[in-house]
């Protein structure tokens, strides 16, 4: 017979475990949803442009839309992801004064790194042309990104402020706001420029999330009107261990934006624009998906995570049950897609797209070690590590680059999906002997389960679309279905959800019962 002690450390643990996964629910639910209209504009915006400019103008899009994040990384010098850590941990951990210190180190530091960026970016603006493209004819476009480049170093931080205040329903907004009017006005210019409306559509998003972002910040800023302005020499030193941890940051995302532009590049200049918007538009379908996840783990569990990273079992927990939670959520997705790429891509672009369904394949398979990445990977952000940081991102980006140069001659394009596996393949284990070397991490029982079914049925179902599309839709929208039926239950279960969602489960145990 179990002791009353050991009794109540059991309920406040079960207690404690429901609560967290209700958090991350929540967290998702907010910033997904939000994250789910952008992507319903975004997707609209895709299918004007795929309509009205084809592959090529897709290809030059995404080009566009890649220099600019890269630009934007490199003249951030990481303040964004640094920022959200130190706004968090001097939230949790140091008091009001430490956050006056964090809040203006990385507002005011972002405006000058913006201003010096967007100006060398158009300074550089005809070599950047001659690099990218293989000559100069694009740099007039290319000029005009410079100020895409400053305005989303600028937006990053204000973003990166509301993350480390944990501010999720502002997030939500800026997100509402800036998918709705970007893509408003976006389609109108490529409608009445073509292809010269082009440049104008890419910079509509850095512009309104900058315009948004500043609202909500300085919103969020009067309530904490009270907080004692620090001294100068605090404000440098502040900023100096922003800056360190910040290049840290900027070096590893340089190395995967920079591998991305390049494996662009690549295929532009060596099997031409159509198979660069071939590659666009499969990147593109990969991303979404991915984005109301992605949108809630840089939101919600990086300031959290960040805030117990030294409490191991706190840690511990908290990653298992983001990975389940990841899991549970992106399968059902990940299958539905995978079953019906060919009419995804044709309904989101158009029958000229075909030929990167045999991308969107490989990239999906990729997509089963990325999801089991995604947790694992903050754990060495949200330690400070940025050496071992930057080593694992180039790591991975060496193989994307690599694997992509080696493979095009031999298979074409499709090669970027191989290359796209092969980086996780390389990223994960590192990221995992990392977080068991720091916290003695393991996964879960039902984190392995629920990873060798949802691998088990992407690869059954490549198999199937490599020999009839039509095979693979039978089998797999079933399968997705029956998997998210499952995440459904799952998640009412450990997170004790209430309401209608509650009632919908208790009415499919009571179908499933008498069916038994």
């Amino acid at each position: 017979m179990s002791e009353p002690g050991t009794q109540d450390k059991s309920l406040t643990m079960s207690a404690e475990h429901k609560d967290s996964f209700r958090t991350i629910l929540r967290s998702s639910s907010i910033i997904g949803g939000s994250t789910l209209i952008n992507i319903f504009f975004s997707l609209i915006k895709m299918k004007v442009a795929a309509l009205l400019l084809g592959p090529v103008g897709v290809g030059l899009i995404g080009t566009y839309q890649n220099l600019i994040q890269t630009a934007s990384i490199l003249a951030g010098l990481g303040f964004d992801g640094a920022g959200t850590r130190q706004v968090a941990a001097a939230r949790v951990e140091e008091g009001s004064k430490r956050l006056a210190l964090s809040r203006l180190s990385l507002l005011w530091g972002s405006m000058g790194l913006a201003i010096a960026g967007g100006v060398v970016f158009w300074l550089l603006s005809d070599s950047i042309a001659h690099l990218v493209f293989g000559d100069s004819q694009a740099a007039g476009d290319i000029t005009w990104l410079a100020l895409g480049v400053a305005l989303s170093v600028a937006a990053a931080s204000q973003l990166a402020y509301l993350k480390g205040m944990r501010m999720i329903g502002d997030l939500a907004r800026v997100n509402i706001i800036t998918g709705f009017i970007a893509t408003v006005l976006g389609i109108i210019a490529i409608f009445l420029w073509r292809n010269s409306g082009v440049t104008v559509l890419v910079l509509l998003v850095p512009l309104t999330t900058f315009v948004t972002g500043y609202y909500f910040v300085a919103r969020a800023n009067r309530t904490l009107a009270k907080i004692p302005r620090p001294a100068c020499i605090e404000l440098a030193a502040e900023f100096r261990g922003l800056t360190l941890l910040g290049i840290a940051f900027m070096l590893s995302a340089l190395a995967m934006t920079g591998a991305e532009l390049a494996v662009r590049s690549m295929v532009q200049q060596r099997l031409g624009e159509e198979a660069l918007g071939q590659f666009q538009a499969s990147w593109s379908i990969g991303m979404i998906y991915l984005a109301v996840i992605l949108g809630a783990l840089a939101t919600d569990y990086y300031p959290r995570l960040t805030g117990i990273i030294n409490d191991r079992q706190a840690a511990n927990r908290t990653i298992n049950q983001q990975s389940e939670a990841v899991l549970l959520l992106c399968a059902p997705l990940l299958l539905g897609v995978l079953s019906l790429a060919p009419w995804v891509v044709r309904l989101l672009y158009s029958v000229e797209f075909v030929p990167a369904v045999d991308i969107l394949h490989w990239q999906l398979l990729g997509d089963t070690l990325k999801i089991l990445n995604l947790p694992l990977g903050y754990v060495v952000i949200a330690k400070g590590a940025g050496r071992i940081y930057i080593v694992i991102q180039a790591l991975g980006a060496g193989t994307l680059v690599g694997i992509t140069y080696l493979g095009l001659p031999w298979i074409g394009v499709a090669a970027t999906g191989v290359a796209f596996i092969a980086m996780y393949v390389v990223v994960l284990p590192l990221n995992l002997i990392a977080a068991r070397y720091w916290l003695g991490f393991r996964w879960s029982r039902s984190v392995k389960l629920q990873a060798s079914v949802l691998t088990l049925g992407a690869v059954t179902l490549v198999a199937l679309g490599n020999v009839s599309d039509l095979a693979a839709a039978i089998a797999g929208v079933p399968l997705s279905i029956a998997f998210a039926g499952y995440a459904l239950l799952r998640l009412s279960r450990v997170a004790d959800v209430g309401g209608p969602v509650a009632r919908f489960i208790r009415l499919s145990r009571s179908i499933r019962n008498r069916i038994a």
